[in-house]
């Protein structure tokens, strides 16, 4: 049986609403990295310290998100299965990331250390309790094949601005004419960031609509079988990854976005070591400007395009095209990263943003019918199981990123706390800047070179799970009928013994 309450076309102000939501979503991580940058450069943590700080709380965070999803998915309430948990990790997560950030030097690196790392856990829970059915939210708002790629361009198009505007905090936080220095900076942009956040974290959970699930037919959630659940979650992991085209959708993704965030933060490096003698004072915004415009060609250009593509050639085709563009831009990156003209790689930008811009607008909305699929094949509705899943892939990713960044750097032994570098480390890191994400994404497009939940397929899919609907619905209303007569009958019988 299906629990959506989708209907086939969501009003804009709804699609708006879910997009503001994703607004916060990405904030709050493009900000915590700019961030982490001041707990090594500014309060002098050692890397061990920032790679505790990096690991520990993502593993937990892989570990409560399974978890939340089961609870989601088998929620009971007025409200529906997602809202209430929305906003209340809407709280948690903007009050924990304005604590985790009020750090003061005198106070020492080991006592600093130790509460960024508890306020931590606190922000990746809430951050769980908020994302999780956040994310099943919008994959069951609408079961149209199409407006399911609307849905989630909108809300990328309004997310991606978390990465136009996150890059400028460099800018703020490194001016001493707005702050003394970057660790005080932080202190104070936190709070703003954490309220602002927070209220726009909220905004999906008010606004959009949902169904009571007070009469469903769901798991009960007692602190027993939420803690014997852990089995039936792991069954739904493993039934969940057992369908072929889900499968594709988490692997395709790990590969690309694992390539591109190992290879992310090399853009400073190489603007400020290659394009300018390794002088970060002459550099000036052009490393806030690379990501900057990077952002603003996505928004403004990629998911529009990807959008049009996806209703002319289907989902897969546009996403094999997307990220054949996207490798033309890391080749162009090669060729335009020119020293004493810094401008060029703007050029390339536009091409190289259609590999990440792309990304989410079109796997999220493959999820979602791959979600139906399960539907059909289960008879089961569990948006939160696989939410979770995907986005633990997605996690995976870009922990094990951090990992292979260091080793990348230690490989070409480019040190970035030296004004000169080795000789060939910088060339070694420009050549896993365009090669490493070239090869991820060569292997994406052969994983989902024969995906096959087609427009036609997903059409038949939702047919069938619109019928078996009808039939519960009438074999409901039947069974109320015979209960209203034989509530009739028993009340005229007791009339007449009276």
């Amino acid at each position: 049986m299906s629990n959506s309450n989708s209907t086939s076309k969501v009003p804009f102000g709804q699609k708006v609403a879910f997009g503001i939501g994703m607004l916060a979503n990405q904030m709050f991580p493009a900000i915590l990295g700019i961030f982490m940058v001041v707990l090594v450069q500014d309060l002098g943590f050692p890397g061990w310290m920032w790679g505790v700080l990096f690991f520990l709380p993502r593993v937990f965070d892989s570990i409560t998100d399974p978890i939340m999803g089961f609870i989601s998915d088998n929620t009971k309430s007025k409200w529906g299965r997602r809202r209430q948990y929305v906003f209340i990790g809407a709280i948690i997560m903007g009050a924990a990331f304005i604590m985790m950030w009020q750090l003061h030097r005198e106070d020492g690196i080991d006592y600093n250390f130790m509460y960024f790392l508890l306020w931590s856990f606190v922000f990746y829970l809430g951050l769980t309790i908020f994302s999780v059915p956040y994310v099943a939210m919008g994959y069951e708002m609408s079961n149209d094949f199409h407006e399911r790629t609307n849905i989630m361009a909108v809300a990328q198009w309004i997310g991606q601005w978390a990465w136009v505007i996150a890059p400028w905090f460099w800018v703020i936080m490194y001016d001493q004419g707005w702050f003394e220095t970057a660790d005080i900076a932080t202190r104070e942009l936190a709070i703003y960031v954490g309220i602002i956040c927070m209220l726009f974290a909220m905004v999906p959970a008010i606004f959009i609509k949902s169904k009571s699930t007070l009469n469903e037919n769901y798991s009960p959630l007692t602190f027993k079988n939420i803690g014997g659940s852990l089995k039936e979650i792991l069954n739904g992991f493993k039934e969940a990854f057992k369908s072929e085209p889900f499968r594709k959708l988490c692997i395709a993704t790990f590969f690309i976005f694992n390539a591109f965030n190992t290879i992310a933060s090399f853009s400073f490096f190489i603007v400020v070591y290659y394009l300018f003698n390794g002088d970060a004072g002459a550099a000036g915004i052009w490393p806030t400007l690379f990501g900057s415009i990077g952002a603003l060609a996505t928004t403004f250009l990629v998911i529009p395009i990807v959008t049009k593509m996806s209703k002319v050639m289907g989902k897969k085709n546009a996403f094999i095209v997307s990220q054949g563009i996207s490798i033309i831009g890391y080749v162009m990156l090669w060729f335009l990263f020119i020293p004493g003209k810094p401008y060029m790689f703007i050029f390339a930008l536009p091409f190289f943003s259609f590999g990440i811009g792309s990304l989410f607008t079109l796997m999220m909305s493959m999820t979602a019918d791959v979600i139906d699929l399960d539907e059909l094949n289960t008879g089961k509705r569990r948006e939160g199981i696989f939410g979770a899943i995907y986005w633990w892939m997605v996690k995976f990713g870009f922990a094990i990123a951090g990992l292979l960044t260091g080793a990348i750097m230690t490989l070409v032994g480019f040190d970035p706390s030296v004004a000169v570098q080795p000789e060939g480390a910088v060339t070694g890191l420009r050549m896993f800047y365009s090669g490493f994400p070239i090869l991820g994404t060569l292997v994406a497009m052969f994983i989902m070179r024969n995906y096959n939940v087609t427009e036609e397929k997903a059409r038949e899919i939702r047919t069938e799970l619109d019928k078996r609907l009808l039939v519960k619905e009438k074999d409901t209303n039947r069974k109320n009928k015979n209960r209203i007569k034989n509530k009739e009958l028993y009340n005229s019988i007791s009339i007449a013994d009276k």
